[in-house]
């Protein structure tokens, strides 16, 4: 038997061969001699805060309109691998694998996303904020709609469902602290994922819910659960960001901008369609427009815009004592995990990318039925009075004390003489009464609000 041995290639042979094969394959984003990129975003479709750097980003195309301008000038093919996921967590241990470029997650999450890079030599940096409530309003406990807890307080000694780690569980854990109960030993609490602790919550196997958006706002708008405490009266920023692989951010740059020019391009016409990026988003995720309208409107609990504003990065680092008592997190270097860089280069003053304002307060709206606009008006009162007998697709008003837009519907009525209140919870209405029983300040149901104020 005669063994015949293969004939090496030429070098110019092997060099061509190399090349077919290089451009064959679909590179990572840090292969920098391929023809082929894939960007590998990861965010979660239904935290609606996010969804400029996530669903409605993804939806508008528009990141994939930045790469394919970029690559016909340097000559690559950009692609995006876009993997939803149902909290940060799971986003982190991705990205700390280099299997994830850049993420949007939760301030808690974030945090915990800055210390696992550093451990596992992936480091991480926050560079955009998608969506924030100056006051902590993006996070909400709710009971069951027949449940008979009416305050915080109530809560000692029941079972409570949250993430831990979660942005949510931080305004639990804050919540009962001021309401003088431990978080650890006052309550028995579970760590579940939203969906888990919201079919738990409809079993009867937990008392209470804390979760982030748009959870408790889905759950109240079905009649599935009723508001107990708005993490508004914490008076504490919360916001969601964008966070990126260090070494990406360093051998991509330029994709980063992209990215980040892309999530301003959708936060305009979030804020300038707000109605539309509510439809746009409720097709993507199956979640009532009503309900992402409520956070992501015109007057919605959370404010859009990519700017890391001080009071945010200050709030970030008020967090990192909560996440240290509940042994997630050492100590967390806040100054050097948030990268102003990025965004600076592509928001430069004087360009038409001038920042955003502040939030304002809310106002009461009425979105009726076949309206592509909704209408704001200047009190409650002009609201229910404008929603008489009109065919009205959802109507909201701001808590007269923290300004949480809530559902009309839903939320606690005050009369007042002449004026009408709105809060979320039980207990924010029974404290302004208490406060203002001089003036015959009473709690009334919301069809006694909608007839006072006719």
């Amino acid at each position: 038997m005669r063994t015949t041995r293969p004939k090496a290639l030429a070098p110019a042979a092997l060099a061509l061969l190399l090349a077919a094969v290089a451009t064959a394959c679909s590179g990572s984003a840090g292969a920098a001699d391929s023809r082929t990129v894939t960007v590998t975003v990861g965010y979660q479709s239904k935290t609606i805060n996010t969804v400029t750097a996530g669903t409605l980003l993804r939806s508008l195309g528009y990141f994939e309109e930045e790469l394919a301008a970029r690559g016909r000038k340097d000559g690559v093919t950009y692609k995006v691998d876009w993997q939803d996921y149902a909290t940060g967590a799971p986003i982190t241990a991705q990205m700390t694998a280099g299997k994830i470029d850049i993420g949007s997650m939760g301030d808690f999450p974030l945090l915990i996303n800055a210390v696992r890079g550093k451990e596992l030599k992936q480091p991480t940096h926050l560079v955009s904020v998608t969506g924030y409530n100056l006051r902590g309003g993006l996070n909400t406990v709710v009971t069951g709609p027949d449940s008979k807890l009416e305050s915080l307080a109530d809560l000692r000694g029941k079972k409570v469902s949250t993430s831990v780690g979660s942005a949510a569980d931080g305004t639990l854990v804050r919540a009962l602290r001021r309401a003088g109960i431990d978080p650890s030993s006052g309550i028995e609490k579970l760590n579940q994922q939203p969906s888990v602790g919201a079919s738990a919550l409809q079993a009867g196997s937990v008392d209470a819910l804390s979760q982030f958006v748009a959870w408790p706002g889905q759950l109240a708008y079905e009649g599935r659960a009723k508001a107990l405490y708005d993490g508004a009266e914490l008076n504490v920023p919360t916001f969601h960001g964008v966070t990126v692989r260090e070494k990406f951010a360093t051998e991509r740059a330029g994709v980063l901008d992209d990215f980040l020019r892309a999530q301003r391009r959708a936060t305009d016409h979030l804020r300038t369609e707000p109605v539309a990026a509510a439809e746009s988003v409720a097709k993507e995720t199956g979640l009532p427009a009503e309900v992402v309208y409520l956070y992501n409107g015109a007057n919605g609990i959370a404010t859009f815009d990519p700017a890391l504003r001080p009071e945010l990065i200050e709030a970030l680092k008020q967090d990192v004592p909560v996440l240290k008592d509940a042994k997630l997190v050492g100590d967390v270097d806040v100054d050097a995990f948030v990268d102003p860089a990025p965004l600076a280069r592509v928001t430069p003053a004087g360009t038409g990318t001038e920042p955003y304002p502040r939030a304002v307060a809310a106002r009461p709206e009425l979105w009726l039925k076949g309206q592509a606009r909704t209408t704001s008006f200047d009190s409650p009162r002009e609201l229910l009075k404008a929603a008489r007998g009109a065919d009205v697709r959802a109507a909201y008003v701001p808590d007269a004390v923290t300004g949480t837009l809530w559902f009309a519907d839903k939320a606690v009525w005050v009369a007042e003489g002449p004026e009408l209140r709105a809060f979320v919870t039980p207990a924010g209405a029974q404290a302004y009464v208490a406060a203002h029983q001089g003036s015959g300040a009473r709690i009334v149901s919301f069809a006694e609000a909608g007839a006072l104020a006719s």
